[in-house]
C-alpha cells in the first residue's frame, strides 16, 4: 500500500470511528452535509475536518456533522433537501444540479475538458462563476465550488480497447441524463442504478459494467466484481459543494463568509488527495490482479464530440465555446 493509500485508510478509520469530531457535534447549531460516497473517500474525511474548522472559526457557534453513503438519502434526495431544509450541505454532481439549472452541467459532460488543467482553469473561470450565479437564481440555494472527483474509466469483464467493443453492452450511469451521452455515442446502452446499488448490479450481472474514477472503483471495491479497468477517461469529473437556500439565508454575513471560505478549503483537501491516489491507483489495481488497459481514446472523444451540441445539450452553442476556448492558448 502506498503511502497516500495508507493516509487516506488512516483517515477513514478515524472517520467511521467517530462520524464528526464531539465539539462540532455539540456546537450550538450543528448542520447536515450529505453526500453518497464511503467514509473511507476524501469527500468524507475532509468534510469531517471542516466540522473541526468551523466549530473553532465560530466558537462553537456552528459545527458539521457529516452523513456518508446515502444515508441521507440518494443524490437525487440530498438535492431536493437542499431547499426542503432537511440537508444543510450536500456534495454533488454537476449533472444531478443541471436538473435545476441546465447550463451548469456542461462542466460533467463527457470529453468536455481536454485534461485537469482545463478543468482547473474551469473552475477558477468567470463562466464557471455565471453558472454558479445562474444556479442561484434557478433554485434559491447557493453553491460554493467544485472539488475535484477524478477521471472516470470504465470497467468490465473484458478489455475494451475501442467504442465497438462496447456495442450492446449494459453500462451503469447514475440517474441524470447526460451521464448517458457516452454509452449512446458508443452504442452502449445506458442502465441508472443508484449508486448504493451498483456493486450488487455488477455481482449479479445486471449491469456488464460501470464508469467512475480509480479512488472510487478502489472504495466501492467495483474491482471485487469486475475484470478488467478501461483507462477510457471520459469525464473530467467533479462535485460540487452546495449551502441549502434556507440555511445560507439564515446564516449572518460574516458566518457566511466563514463557512464558504471552509468549504473552498474542503475542496482543495478533496482535489490534492485525489490526485495523488489517482497517480499510485493504476498499479495498485494491477497488484490486486486486475486488468488495468491503456486505451486510446481519440475514437471515443470522436464519437461523443459529435453530441456535444446536439439534442442532448443543456447549453447553448456560445457557453460551449467559451468553456473550450479557457487555456486553449495556455
Amino acid at each position: 500500500m502506498t503511502k497516500t493509500t495508507m493516509k487516506i485508510a488512516l483517515a477513514a478509520t478515524t472517520a467511521i470511528g467517530i462520524a464528526a469530531p464531539a465539539f462540532a457535534q455539540d456546537a450550538d447549531r450543528v448542520l447536515k452535509w450529505a453526500h453518497v460516497y464511503e467514509a473511507s473517500e476524501p469527500y468524507h474525511t475532509c468534510a469531517v475536518e471542516a466540522g473541526d474548522k468551523l466549530a473553532e472559526q465560530t466558537d462553537n457557534r456552528l459545527g458539521i456533522e457529516v452523513f456518508p453513503a446515502s444515508s441521507l438519502g440518494k443524490e437525487v434526495d440530498i438535492n431536493e433537501g437542499l431547499g426542503l431544509g432537511t440537508v444543510d450541505i450536500i456534495w454533488t454532481g454537476q449533472l444531478f444540479a443541471g436538473r435545476s439549472y441546465g447550463p451548469i452541467a456542461i462542466g460533467g459532460a463527457p470529453f468536455m475538458f481536454r485534461d485537469y488543467d482545463h478543468w482547473d482553469a474551469y473552475r477558477n473561470s468567470d463562466l464557471f462563476q455565471e453558472m454558479l450565479n445562474g444556479y442561484e437564481e434557478a433554485t434559491g440555494n447557493h453553491p460554493i465550488t467544485l472539488a475535484y472527483y477524478g477521471a472516470r474509466h470504465t470497467t468490465s469483464n473484458g478489455p475494451i480497447q475501442t467504442p465497438a467493443d462496447m456495442e450492446g453492452m449494459k453500462l451503469r450511469v447514475p440517474n441524470a441524463p447526460l451521464y448517458m451521452m457516452f454509452p449512446r455515442a458508443v452504442d452502449a446502452n445506458p442502465t441508472p442504478i443508484a449508486f448504493a446499488e451498483v456493486y450488487l448490479a455488477l455481482q449479479q450481472g445486471t449491469v456488464d459494467g460501470q464508469e467512475n474514477p480509480l479512488p472510487t472503483i478502489q472504495a466501492k471495491k467495483f474491482y471485487e466484481v469486475q475484470t478488467d479497468i478501461n483507462l477510457t477517461g471520459h469525464i473530467v469529473d467533479s462535485l460540487l459543494g452546495i449551502v441549502g437556500g434556507p440555511t445560507w439565508g439564515s446564516l449572518d454575513e460574516a458566518d457566511q463568509e466563514t463557512l464558504a471560505t471552509i468549504i473552498e478549503e474542503t475542496s482543495d483537501c478533496v482535489t490534492s488527495q485525489i490526485r495523488d491516489a489517482e497517480a499510485e491507483l493504476a498499479d495498485w489495481f494491477r497488484e490486486q490482479g486486475v486488468n488495468v488497459n491503456e486505451v486510446d481514446i481519440t475514437p471515443f472523444r470522436e464519437a461523443v464530440m459529435e453530441m456535444h451540441n446536439g439534442d442532448m445539450a443543456t447549453w447553448d452553442q456560445e457557453t460551449y465555446d467559451r468553456l473550450q476556448a479557457i487555456g486553449a492558448d495556455s
